[in-house]
């Protein structure tokens, strides 16, 4: 076979393989994508919000020092429990104890002189009458200047006498605040709980917290019968929640085990907190507190410990449900309302619609879809849908690019594959 022949039969052989390269293309291509298809059918939703903080006492109480003094003893440890006027702390009471001792003889001064002011004050009321009835009887036995005296002497001695009393009272006061000082060197507890905090050693310093609550705090007592759990839940979900929610409390000193609560409190004012954006400029984060009361929190739990609480905000039973990865967003072509004049009614004009892609004959349309709760894998269908409707659940890529009329298969890769 000549050189010519030869190359003319391999040409043939390369343009057959290229068609039928092309032709299983081609047939693969008609095919369709590859996809996750599922059937719209109906399940039980809960919604829920979750959100982080910290385990906490429902009331507690900070002792802190009132005055300034040196701590001679203290007479719990942390942990203790404490009854209501237990002793808890001692303040040298030294300078207080002196300070009541001055105030009492400056009080006993002040009432020895008020005894000689009364009793100067009763003199001249006396002397003041005589004159005045020696007056009255007998003109001339008298001069005026005499009896003008006699009541000048008179308003002196009672007001010395005022003066004097003015002086026990304020004396009288100053002996009560020095003694209600020294009281305030012994400190009981106020009420009963156990001792959850206790920052101070003997010897130390306690000082008045007037610029710090902190440099005032000698312990802190708490009521650990009734825990909370504290936690910021974010301004887009706080709306969605409601007194008496039911919540499952995750602590993470007790992994294994999930406690029920109900939500008591929703903070009226926003926690506002300082974020750090990736750009580096500052945001300011809107969290609102909301308080769940444990139902059986364990005997030995302590506050602070961090938790999560999953507060359930809704419950549906028994409804249509989409997968939550199924839903997508598109321009949609407004459909004119016949009641409406056509050059009003927006139609031809398109707007970002939610729905998904419902499968039919091998091919994805859009479908405008309006979704209720959202549980934590499904979306709740409120119109849209029927039950039975093939859709395109999967995976995420490929529902983002899809268009109308793409042709679609279903997917023989396990179900972990399609979601990536």
């Amino acid at each position: 076979m000549s050189r010519r022949a030869k190359l003319g039969l391999f040409g043939t052989a390369l343009v057959v393989i290229i068609v039928l390269v092309f032709v299983s293309a081609a047939k693969r291509g008609d095919s369709g994508s590859a996809v996750r298809l599922e059937t719209v059918g109906r399940r039980d939703l809960v919604a829920t919000v979750t959100a982080s903080g910290t385990i906490r006492p429902k009331t507690k109480v900070d002792v802190s020092a009132d005055i300034t003094g040196r701590i001679t003893k203290i007479g719990v440890r942390e942990g203790d429990w404490v009854e209501r006027g237990q002793f808890l702390l001692q303040i040298d009471p030294s300078q207080y104890d002196a300070a009541v001792a001055r105030a009492e003889a400056l009080l006993s001064s002040a009432q020895a002189t008020l005894v000689t002011s009364q009793a100067n004050r009763d003199e001249a009321n006396r002397a003041l009458r005589r004159a005045s009835e020696l007056k009255t009887t007998s003109p001339d036995l008298i001069s005026d200047e005499a009896l003008e005296q006699a009541k000048t002497a008179a308003d002196v001695a009672e007001a010395n006498y005022n003066a004097s009393r003015a002086q026990v009272e304020q004396n009288r006061a100053s002996l009560a605040e020095a003694r209600e000082q020294l009281a305030k060197t012994r400190l009981v507890a106020p009420m009963p709980g156990r001792v959850v905090r206790l920052p101070v050693e003997e010897g130390e310093v306690a000082v008045p917290g007037t610029f710090s609550k902190d440099a005032a705090l000698l312990m802190t007592i708490a009521d650990m019968s009734e825990i909370l759990a504290q936690v910021q839940v974010d301004e887009t979900d706080v709306i969605r929640l409601a007194l008496g929610d039911s919540v499952q409390v995750t602590i993470d000193a007790y992994p294994d085990t999930s406690f029920i609560g109900r939500v008591t409190k929703i903070s009226n004012s926003a926690r506002l907190t300082a974020t750090q954006t990736a750009g580096g400029s500052s945001d300011r984060a809107v969290d609102f507190d909301v308080e769940v009361t444990l139902v059986n929190p364990p005997s030995d739990i302590r506050p602070d410990l961090s938790a999560t609480a999953r507060i359930v905000t809704d419950v549906e039973k028994d409804v249509l449900s989409i997968p939550i990865i199924a839903l997508t967003v598109r321009d949609h072509e407004v459909v004119p309302n016949e009641s409406v004049p056509r050059d009003t009614a927006g139609a031809g004009k398109k707007k970002e619609t939610e729905g998904v892609f419902t499968v039919r004959d091998g091919q994805a349309f859009f479908t405008p879809v309006e979704v209720g709760i959202a549980g934590e894998e499904y979306f709740q269908v409120l119109t849209g849908l029927t039950e039975g409707d093939s859709i395109v659940a999967g995976p995420y890529q490929a529902i983002r690019d899809m268009r109308d009329s793409t042709k679609v298969r279903q997917s023989q890769r396990p179900t972990g594959e399609e979601a990536k």
